[in-house]
């Protein structure tokens, strides 16, 4: 049987195993089929989408399979808007709005909204799955 999960990642991704884990659990899922329809970065996990961040030479990049995975999967990478303004990540749009200088710092594949579309996503999908940090 198929099923259609959310994800909400809590964990910083450089001081937590909350988005290495999410990102293994989805990976799981999608060789068996199942639909991730959306992952929801709160909290200390909005940091994974911050699009300026640089990986060291001889590690992966998470950020990088985060993005590949929503693309094989057709799978939305969400960022609290809430919680990425407090860290400074911003997509050019809202640092204009702001009256911050116009610099892209929202990772591609990446999109900023409110709790709503968390809630939106728990009564769409069967699971909803939380990775505290």
């Amino acid at each position: 049987m198929i099923m259609k999960y959310a994800l909400l990642v809590n964990g910083a991704p450089l001081d937590s195993q909350a988005a290495r884990s999410a990102l293994y659990f989805s990976q799981a899922l999608l060789a068996r089929e199942h639909q991730l329809l959306r992952v929801f970065f709160y909290g200390a996990g909005v940091q994974l989408g911050n699009g300026l961040q640089i990986s060291a030479q001889d590690e992966n990049s998470l950020l990088g399979e985060w993005q590949a995975l929503a693309l094989a999967g057709n799978t939305e990478l969400v960022l609290c808007i809430a919680a990425a303004q407090r860290r400074g990540i911003l997509s050019a749009t809202e640092a204009q709005r702001h009256g911050k200088p116009p610099v892209e710092m929202l990772a591609t594949g990446f999109t900023l909204a409110g709790l709503g579309t968390l809630v939106d996503a728990a009564l769409d999908v069967d699971r909803l799955i939380t990775f505290q940090g």
